[in-house]
C-alpha cells in the first residue's frame, strides 16, 4: 500500500523538523508556510511547496498542522481561503497545534458538517525529541481514523496514546504541561533555596539527579542551569498560554493559581521568547 500523501502547515521550531522525518520515512510531504524562507531547507529535502491552503487540501490525503495558537488554527481552518473554505469530502486533517478541548471539539464539529476527518493529536515533548522523532503523541479520534494515520504518527513519535475522541487530547495535553510547569518550578525553587544557603547549584543539581526526585526534565535542564543560558526548547510564553488554558477548561486546584502567576510574571519581565527554565532567572530577583 503506498504512503499517505502529506501536506503540512506551520513550520516553527517543531514542525521543521517533524516534517524532515516525514520526508526521510519516505512520505511525500508538501508544505505551506507565511514565512516561506522556513519552506527553504524542507524544499531541499524533497518536500512541494503550496501555494495555497486549497492546495493541500485538494493534493494531500492528509494535512498536518502545527501552530502556536487557537485562533491562528482556526484562522487556517475557517478562513476564506481556509482549509475547510471549498468541500474535500473524505480528506483528513490533524491538529498536532496545543489548543484548548473545546477549540478541537469545536473544529470537529466544523469538519464533520465538511465530512472531513478530524484528529486531534497534540505531542508532549520539544525541540530534540521532535528532531529524534521520539515524541509522545496524545490522539483523540475515532478508532478507525487512528487507525488510518498511525504510520504518520509512528514516524514523528516513540508512541502514540489514543486516549478518546477529539477534544479529550488536549485535555491530556494541557495536564501533562501543568505538571512541566510544576516540575521546572519546583527545581528552580529548590536550586535557588539551595544555593542561598550554602549549596553551589552543580551540586545540588547533582543531588537532585542521582536521587528519586530527579526525572528526564531535571536532566534535560541542568545544563541550561548550570550555564545560566535558556534557548528556547520550549518557550516560557507558550506554556504560560498552556496554562492559561488549564484554568480556562476548570483547572482549579491548589497549585494552578499561583503557578500561573509565577509563569505569567516571568513573561512580563521579558522572558517569554526564551525556554521555560528562564522561570528561574525571574525567580532568582524575588
Amino acid at each position: 500500500m503506498s504512503k499517505l500523501k502529506l501536506g503540512w502547515i506551520g513550520l516553527g521550531n517543531m514542525g521543521n523538523p517533524m516534517v524532515m522525518n516525514l520526508l526521510k520515512a519516505g512520505f511525500e510531504v508538501s508544505v505551506f508556510n507565511r514565512t516561506k524562507d522556513k519552506e527553504a531547507p524542507l524544499l531541499t529535502a524533497g518536500a512541494k511547496a503550496a501555494s495555497s491552503l486549497q492546495e493541500l487540501m485538494e493534493t494531500c490525503d492528509v494535512v498536518l498542522t502545527m501552530l502556536s495558537n487557537d485562533a491562528a488554527v482556526k484562522e487556517v481552518f475557517e478562513g476564506s481561503t481556509g482549509l475547510l473554505s471549498t468541500e474535500y469530502s473524505g480528506k483528513t486533517i490533524i491538529n498536532m497545534s496545543t489548543v484548548s478541548p473545546e477549540t478541537s471539539r469545536y473544529l470537529n464539529t466544523i469538519c464533520n458538517q465538511h465530512n472531513v476527518h478530524f484528529i486531534d493529536a497534540p505531542v508532549s515533548g520539544s525541540v530534540k525529541p521532535a528532531q529524534d522523532g521520539t515524541l509522545v503523541i496524545l490522539v483523540g479520534a475515532s478508532t478507525e481514523d487512528f487507525e488510518a494515520t498511525k504510520p504518520i504518527f509512528d514516524v514523528l513519535g516513540k508512541i502514540a496514546i489514543h486516549v478518546g475522541e477529539p477534544g479529550v487530547a488536549s485535555s491530556a495535553k494541557l495536564a501533562i504541561n501543568y505538571l512541566l510547569g510544576l516540575n521546572l518550578q519546583g527545581l528552580a525553587e529548590t536550586v535557588l533555596f539551595a544555593e542561598k544557603n550554602g549549596v553551589s547549584k552543580e551540586d545540588m543539581l547533582n543531588i537532585i539527579n542521582q536521587g528519586a526526585c530527579g526525572n528526564g526534565i531535571t536532566n534535560i535542564k541542568t545544563p541550561s542551569i548550570l550555564n545560566d543560558s535558556y534557548p528556547a526548547a520550549f518557550a516560557l510564553k507558550h506554556l504560560v498560554k498552556d496554562l492559561r488554558l488549564a484554568k480556562e477548561a476548570g483547572l482549579d486546584s491548589p497549585l494552578i493559581h499561583p503557578l500561573y502567576d509565577s509563569y505569567a510574571a516571568a513573561e512580563k519581565e521579558g522572558l517569554g521568547d526564551q525556554d521555560v527554565m528562564a522561570i528561574i532567572s525571574s525567580l532568582k530577583n524575588k
